[in-house]
């Protein structure tokens, strides 16, 4: 889309001085500008736009909305002043170094071959679309294992499909769909434990087991944890 670059972004973020002299309406006037900078970058990390430098979205920070209206945080999100963000956006906007999760490495969640049918695709933005996890090879009626240590945060139905969520501490949490499990909130289990087999519903394609990993409340790529190296992807050779 031409006209869409750096020129944008800094038309979108561009604060400059007091107009009004009135502080709520700065304060308003700061939020309205923190919006629109957000928005423009979220445009352009769905266009793949060259022109905006690569990781913009977790850099730019509009002047005028970090000292009227608060800040832009490491996903893109505008902030009103007063609120302050989570200890480990940064961390898990980016995907904290897999090294670092409890347990590491990971077990792999189901018996047999490690195949990722379909990999993880993150959203542009908390609400786009995208594919929050990946899909890996397993068996109809197989056992599901816990791949580490931690404590059953949830199982139950959500939206038609079965699933069990894990939590493993300092942040970490496994969501295990479409799984029947017995297990109930707040039971401890170990990496390799059988928390329930696999069914069907919900997404995921028949045969295959849907693994979500969330660090600070935030979906990444799960393949890291497991040992699995990341997947390739190509870059333009050159610029225009």
């Amino acid at each position: 889309m031409p006209g869409i670059g750096r020129d944008a972004v800094g038309l979108a973020c561009q604060g400059g001085r007091m107009v009004s002299g009135h502080l709520d309406a700065e304060r308003r006037r700061g939020r309205i500008i923190a919006m629109r900078c957000a928005v423009v970058l979220a445009v352009l990390a769905i266009l793949g736009d060259g022109r905006a430098a690569p990781g913009a979205m977790a850099t730019v920070v509009p002047p005028a909305a970090m000292s009227v209206s608060g800040s832009v945080d490491a996903s893109g999100t505008a902030r009103p002043s007063g609120s302050v963000a989570p200890a480990g956006a940064a961390r898990s906007a980016i995907g904290a170094p897999a090294e670092e999760a409890p347990g590491y490495p990971w077990r792999w969640p189901v018996a047999g071959s490690r195949t990722v049918i379909e990999p993880f695709r993150a959203p542009a933005h908390d609400y786009g679309p995208g594919h929050r996890g990946m899909d890996v090879t397993a068996a109809p009626g197989a056992d599901v294992l816990s791949p580490a240590a931690g404590v059953v945060a949830f199982r139950g139905t959500v939206a038609d499909r079965p699933l069990i969520t894990i939590d493993h501490g300092d942040g970490y949490i496994s969501t295990l769909e479409p799984v029947s499990s017995d297990l109930a909130a707040g039971d401890a289990v170990l990496a390799g434990d059988v928390v329930g087999v696999l069914v069907s519903g919900g997404h995921a394609a028949p045969g295959t087991l849907h693994v979500g990993v969330r660090i600070d409340k935030r979906y990444v790529n799960p393949r890291g944890l497991f040992g699995l190296p990341p997947r390739a992807v190509l870059l333009p050779c050159c610029e225009d």
